[in-house]
């Protein structure tokens, strides 16, 4: 009798321990893979994130509607600015090896880059120009967006965005 209760016991534990690595494997599966980096540097002070949820191509072009979509997502990383500031913007190597353009209320960069870091003058970044009047104000936020360059002239494989608020 003990022997049949001592076998019996093993057999629970096996189980459990089987559906333990099973559902360690199912949670594992379920996890989306990290997309490369983006990060924005301000004095001393730092901020990184991956793409938005959808926003990264993995090595293909987003879609026009993803691409639209992306492009309307609130970013989640704020850093603070002071006017005069340098703002330095790094990316992974494997967005650079694509080439990498920034935008903020207008296009920033004239072409686009192959390295891993750019630093660009605040006022440039916060500077807003009325179309009609041609007259330039500075903006309180901006939202700066980091596109990956796709295969095609259009294509972008993919996006990030973070909000830079200007300091008193």
């Amino acid at each position: 009798m003990t022997a049949a209760l001592f076998s019996r016991g093993k057999g629970r534990r096996a189980v459990t321990a089987a559906c333990a690595v099973s559902l360690g494997l199912v949670a594992l599966s379920a996890c989306d893979k990290p997309t490369p980096l983006a990060t924005v540097t301000v004095g001393s002070n730092t901020v990184t994130a991956e793409a938005g949820n959808g926003c990264y191509g993995d090595g293909k072009d987003l879609s026009s509607k993803k691409f639209k979509s992306c492009l309307s997502a609130k970013p989640e990383k704020t850093i603070k600015v002071t006017l005069g500031d340098k703002v330095r913007i790094g990316v992974d190597p494997e967005i650079a090896e694509s080439s990498w353009g920034l935008i903020a209320n207008n296009p920033v960069m004239a072409e686009a880059s192959k390295e891993t870091y750019r630093s660009f003058d605040s006022e440039t970044l916060f500077a807003k120009q009325n179309p009609q009047t041609g007259q330039t104000t500075l903006e309180k936020k901006v939202t700066i967006t980091v596109a990956e360059l796709g295969k095609s002239s259009q294509g972008v494989k993919g996006i990030w965005r973070f909000t830079l608020e200007r300091a008193s």
